[in-house]
């Protein structure tokens, strides 16, 4: 992975570069963005950088062998972590991210902006909540005492660090704080606020900016070959991030059963219809993984701000498609003024309900009772 093959945060790319020519590497550094907006490819594109022989404008070479090794994700120096759990498909006893190794190499390959619910199901743990566990630790601490297999920067590039418990992160807190020479660690975080302080606190943080919708319109006409129109429109629902909009154009069908569901708990709450409402909430626990729960709270969240600027009399800012605009409309007239603002907080508190593990029909239950509460 290249700078150039990455589009947007000009200026983050500057920094890294900036960093690697002086030779001012931070130890530990922590990359937040929203999900899907290319944290992932740009933590992989600078250690391929640090570790490039030809670096030549600002990008490497894309050509040597460590370069080569890094387009293919088996440099022996880069270690890769991300939360596991029991799996369909790899029977281990104790899940760490070496025995995903392969799955995860072929996500990436395939779509460097995945989202958390598409690695799930990569690796066949969907429907159960992600963890990096102690074993993981053990398993860092091993791999870091060894020496260098190439003259280069060892780097552990740690995806969703959130999902550390306090006992993981405690145990690599000695070596994130003080690590060998020339070994760097990455962290590409979703939340950086649940990231637990004592890792938060030894890391340079950086953020990774959504794209303007101009040029995520392009990065989408490249990637998909869809017409500018199509790429304008997803561009302008999907917050700027690659991968919610790249999701979002090739699984037509899911979209169809979030609105589905959206629309029977709007209609639910217009009509005054408990009934229809606790129905919907059924429907939304009924999803087939918490990945696609909280994916529906994400959603629902995105539809009220249709909402929200239809009653600002500004709908064209909400990029609705021609076949929804008399729904979105109509709810707009409807709902109280506050109803929006209030039901964002609800769904915030859902999805980290979720993440919490909490029973799906509790949490979906008590959603649809307090918007049916301030409709």
């Amino acid at each position: 992975m290249r700078f150039a093959d990455i589009p947007g945060n000009e200026e983050l790319k500057k920094t890294l570069v900036s960093m690697a020519d002086s030779g001012r590497v931070g130890h530990a550094m922590l990359l937040y963005e929203n999900e899907g907006c290319g944290a992932l490819p740009l933590a992989l594109a600078f250690v391929q950088y640090l570790n490039c022989s030809h670096r030549h404008d600002g990008d490497s070479c894309g050509e040597c062998r460590s370069c080569r090794q890094m387009s293919g994700l088996v440099h022996p120096d880069t270690h890769f972590v991300f939360p596991t759990n029991s799996s369909r498909k790899v029977d281990v006893q104790k899940p760490v991210s070496e025995s995903f190794l392969s799955l995860w190499r072929e996500l990436v390959l395939e779509k460097p902006y995945f989202l958390e619910s598409e690695l799930y199901e990569a690796l066949g743990i969907e429907g159960k909540a992600g963890v990096i566990a102690i074993a993981e630790a053990r398993s860092i601490l091993a791999k870091l005492s060894l020496a260098a297999v190439e003259d280069g920067y060892k780097s552990v590039l740690m995806w969703l660090p959130e999902k550390m418990n306090a006992e993981t992160a405690n145990k690599l807190l000695k070596v994130v704080e003080e690590p060998p020479a020339k070994t760097i660690f990455i962290f590409v975080t979703h939340n950086p606020d649940r990231v637990l302080q004592t890792i938060f606190s030894r890391c340079q943080n950086y953020r990774v900016l959504p794209l303007p919708g101009e040029e995520l319109a392009s990065a989408l006409e490249k990637i998909t070959g869809e017409d500018r129109a199509t790429a304008m429109q997803q561009a302008a629902v999907s917050g700027g991030s690659i991968g919610v909009a790249l999701n979002a154009m090739g699984e037509r069908e899911e979209y169809s059963r979030f609105m589905q569901i959206f629309k029977s708990l709007m209609t639910g709450l217009a009509s005054r219809d408990l009934q229809t409402v606790l129905d919907s909430a059924d429907m939304m626990s009924s999803l087939d993984s918490r990945e696609k729960q909280k994916a529906f709270c994400i959603f629902a969240g995105e539809c009220l701000r249709k909402i929200f600027l239809c009653q600002q009399d500004v709908p064209d800012m909400a990029a609705i498609a021609p076949d929804e605009r008399e729904f979105f409309g109509m709810m707009a007239s409807k709902a109280s003024r506050t109803f929006c603002r209030k039901s964002l907080d609800l769904l915030d508190r859902s999805a980290m309900l979720l993440d919490r593990n909490v029973n799906q029909k509790m949490v979906f239950c008590d959603l649809a009772g307090q918007m049916f509460l301030i409709f």
